[in-house]
Order: C-alpha cells, then structure tokens, then sequence
C-alpha cells in the first residue's frame, strides 16, 4: 500500500498542514486536519495510508524559511496536482507569479495561454490543493479586491502583506559612460 507522510507546522498566520510522497507535496493548507486535504485528493492518493512525521525535512524548512521572509524558498519545492491539461498549467503558471504580486482572474487566464478562459482559471485556485506553495493567494479580483481563498479572505490579506513587506525590490541598473 502506498504511503503519504503529513506534518503540521506553527505559522504566524495559523497551522500549516502538508502531505507529500515521496518526490513531491501534494497537498498543503491552513488546517490541522490532513484527514480534510487527504479526502480532496485525486483517487489513487485517497487510498494512501497517511503516516505523522514531525517534519517533513525540506518541504518544512522551506516553509518555515518563506515565513521568516525567504519569499522564494519554495519555489523549487516540487508538487504534483492532478487536473486535466488547463488546470495542470494554471497551476503552473500560478508559482510564476512573483512574490508581493498579484494578477486579475483574467490576467491569470490569459498567462495560462486561454484568455477567454477566465472562469477555468478561477477554477484552477479553487481546486488548488498545494496551498500556499501554489499561490493562488496572488489572484484578485478585475478591480484589485480580494475574493475567494478556501482558507479564508484574512488568511489570503495576511499572505499577501507578509510578502509585500519582505519582498526584495527589483534592482535598478544605471547604464554609466567611462571617460
């Protein structure tokens, strides 16, 4: 029988839950309950035994890395999610998102290659399972306004103003001329 390995971290923003295989997360959120993200799973991992770990090793440092103000920490984390071919690049396209950012529901369509698919890219950040490693957090409304973030709106404000606050500001290079 396959096995999941799942742990659950302190956050300053509330416990942080993870289950991952062997090569990758596969599922992460703002809960203590892994029962809750193990059901939301693709079928062949709802069969997997989950097994408590205290950490789990690289996926935990880096989380705890990003919320101490390594915002890139996890960006080679390795995840896997199973959703059909749209999904699969919307979540894709979502960790390019860079820290302290945020894109429209229509902008984030037209980066995942299907402007007009504005409603499927939503779909995407509801179905995501890998939170917040596949930040959906970074996706507002047309207007800028915060909607929908299964762990709730203040949990998504609080990510977002982490990394708005530790975010490291692009380098302005001056061209200069030698005498």
């Amino acid at each position: 029988m396959m096995k999941l390995e799942w742990s659950t971290m302190d956050t300053p923003v509330g416990p942080l839950t993870f289950i991952a295989s062997p090569d990758a997360l596969v599922a992460g959120g703002f809960t203590t309950d892994p029962i809750s993200l193990h059901q939301r799973l693709a079928t062949p991992l709802k069969s997997a035994e989950l097994v408590q770990r205290r950490s789990l090793g690289e996926f935990s440092t880096a989380a705890g890395q990003y919320f101490a103000g390594d915002l890139t920490a996890w960006d080679t984390i390795p995840v896997t999610q199973t959703g059909g071919p749209f999904l699969e690049k919307v979540w894709r396209t979502l960790r390019q998102i860079p820290p302290g950012e945020t894109v429209t529901y229509t902008e984030l369509a037209a980066m995942a290659g299907r402007p007009e698919a504005v409603r499927a890219a939503a779909q995407g950040c509801a179905r995501n399972l890998v939170a917040p490693i596949v930040p959906c957090h970074r996706v507002v409304g047309r207007d800028g306004t915060l909607r929908g973030y299964y762990y709730g709106l203040a949990v998504k404000r609080w990510l977002l103003d982490h990394e708005a606050e530790n975010r490291q500001p692009r380098r302005k290079y001056r061209r200069t001329m030698e005498a």
